[in-house]
C-alpha cells in the first residue's frame, strides 16, 4: 500500500519485541505498557513466544527502517482481529490513520475474504477517532475481562478505506 510516510509491514524480530517492552505510555495509556522482555520470555507471553510472533505479529517500519509500532493479526473465525501499538512519542502527532491505514491493508491482503476488526476501550476517545478517520466504523460495546479487571470496549468493523485522502 502507497502511503506519503513510507510504512512497510515486515517480521517483528526478537530486538523489536526488547524496543516494545521498553516503551513507556503515559497515563491513562499507561495500561498498554508491556511488562520486561526478560518477564515476557519467562512467562513466553504473546510475542515472546517465537511461534506466535511468528504467525501473528509484525513490525510497522518508516521508509528509513525504523520500528513505528507493531500489528498483530489475530484469526478468528471469518475474521482478523488486529491489536496495535504506536511507539508513544509517536502518539498523538496526526500519524495514526496512515498508520492503522497500513495495518487494516495488510490484514485484507493476508486474508482477503475476512472481515477486519478491533477493540478499543471506551475511554480511549483519541485511539477511536484515528480508527473512525482510517475507515472502520463502530458495530458493538461490550464488557470483557483484561489483566486489570473488567472493561468496557467499542468493537469496529474496517470498511475499506471510505475516506482515502482525508485524515
Amino acid at each position: 500500500m502507497e502511503n506519503s510516510w513510507g510504512l512497510r509491514i515486515v517480521p517483528l524480530t526478537e530486538e523489536h519485541c526488547k524496543e516494545i517492552c521498553s516503551w513507556t505510555y503515559p497515563v491513562p495509556y499507561h495500561i498498554y505498557n508491556w511488562p520486561s522482555w526478560e518477564k515476557m520470555v519467562a512467562d513466553q507471553e504473546e510475542f515472546a513466544d517465537e511461534t506466535l510472533r511468528e504467525q501473528q505479529y509484525r513490525a510497522v517500519v518508516d521508509a528509513d527502517g525504523e520500528m513505528v509500532g507493531f500489528a498483530q493479526f489475530f484469526p478468528m473465525t471469518g475474521v482478523t482481529r488486529l491489536g496495535l501499538g504506536m511507539r508513544p512519542d509517536l502518539c498523538g502527532q496526526g500519524l495514526g490513520v496512515e498508520f492503522v491505514r497500513t495495518i487494516a491493508a495488510e490484514a485484507k491482503q493476508k486474508a482477503p475474504s475476512n472481515e477486519i476488526d478491533l477493540e478499543v476501550l471506551v475511554w480511549n476517545i483519541r485511539a477511536f477517532r484515528v480508527y473512525q478517520k482510517a475507515g472502520f466504523v463502530h458495530t458493538d460495546t461490550y464488557e470483557r475481562m483484561t489483566p486489570t479487571g473488567m472493561e468496557t470496549f467499542h468493537c469496529m468493523v474496517w470498511k475499506r478505506l471510505m475516506d482515502k485522502g482525508r485524515s
